[in-house]
């Protein structure tokens, strides 16, 4: 589980298709202390959970970085942007939740339920307005004031109509994550709050 508070941007450095292409291994590098990251580890990339399976440090003592390998399965190309992710393509990441960490975001699974479309991005003082678009068996998950997580951020729904919806964003988290090169046209992971997910569930059970 984690909460849709990003710890760091990766990078992916190196990118092997494999399985005739149904199966992608990345290498992502980042600023994590590699001796705290376990084979088998899970870490939101962009809102989707990938289980490390291997981990390393490469570079001189003076610019040593840490990196971790990944595979992204034919559902997950298939479900989210990580069909086109490539070499140089940044990431939003974030560490499995803790027990007794703290929750600063909501609860989300990385398990990404498809894809949102930038639809317009709004500069504002101080901060930034994006709409965004949908499916409608996604949107009908999407309330005004409830939480959503996208590419991984844990972000509060401003309006909601129809399939369309907008996040207002804050100077920090357009610097320290992803968001701030958003633009118009772009493809972003999706996650819906899990406890729409479950109302929803248990009105159609009525």
């Amino acid at each position: 589980m984690f909460t849709g508070i990003v710890t760091d941007i990766g990078e992916i450095v190196d990118f092997t298709p494999t399985a005739q292409g149904q199966l992608h291994r990345l290498r992502i590098a980042c600023r994590y202390d590699q001796t705290t990251i376990a084979d088998g580890a899970s870490i939101a990339c962009n809102g989707v959970c990938l289980t490390v399976v291997a981990s390393g440090v490469e570079g001189g003592k003076d610019a040593q970085r840490t990196w971790f390998d990944v595979d992204a399965a034919a559902e997950t190309l298939a479900l989210t942007t990580a069909k086109h992710w490539r070499v140089g393509t940044r990431l939003n990441l974030e560490r499995a939740l803790k027990i007794g960490d703290e929750l600063g975001g909501h609860i989300v699974a990385g398990h990404a339920d498809g894809i949102a479309t930038l639809v317009s991005r709004e500069d504002l003082p101080e901060m930034a307005r994006f709409e965004l678009s949908t499916t409608r068996e996604l949107a009908r998950f999407i309330a005004t004031k409830g939480s959503i997580t996208l590419d991984g951020v844990s972000l509060t729904v401003n309006t909601v109509k129809d399939v369309t919806f907008s996040v207002l964003i804050i100077p920090h988290t357009l610097t320290v994550t992803t968001i701030g090169g958003w633009k118009a046209g772009d493809e972003v992971n999706i996650e819906v709050d899990l406890m729409a997910r479950y109302a929803a569930r248990l009105t159609e059970m009525k």
